[in-house]
């Protein structure tokens, strides 16, 4: 499994940016999945974004399409998150998530995670 360490959260104000990286430890990166996911206090954890382990294919929840970028380096073992026009609501912890290429389905639910970041906290101040 691989071993994932999140940073670039911090506090922003509504309509700015930030980016989240994710490093991946091992030489197995380039076949997970990888994603993002979020968790505001007292609320569920939930899909923020995802890209494929073969073809890049990207996945958004529809509360920030359009307004989020999920990509991958494979040399660098590193999955980003750009996050521009950011709102309050955005306010969460944001969590790096990798899902092994043997699992069929999207990762775009917590039960299809088998690797899970310690989170960095993203604040946005209205």
């Amino acid at each position: 499994q691989v071993q994932l360490v999140e940073s670039g959260g911090g506090l922003v104000q509504a309509g700015g940016s930030l980016r989240l990286s994710c490093a991946a430890s091992g030489r197995t990166f380039s076949s997970y999945s990888m994603g993002w996911f979020r968790q505001a206090p007292g609320k569920e954890r939930e899909f923020v974004a995802a890209i494929s382990w073969s073809r890049g294919s990207t996945y958004y929840a529809d509360s920030v399409k359009g307004r989020f970028t999920i990509s991958r380096d494979n040399a660098k073992n590193t999955v980003y998150l750009q996050m521009n026009s950011l709102k309050p609501e955005d306010t969460a912890v944001y969590y790096c998530a990798a899902q092994k290429w043997t699992r069929t389905v999207v990762l775009n639910s917590v039960r299809d995670v088998d690797s899970w970041g310690q989170g960095t906290q993203v604040t946005v101040s209205s």
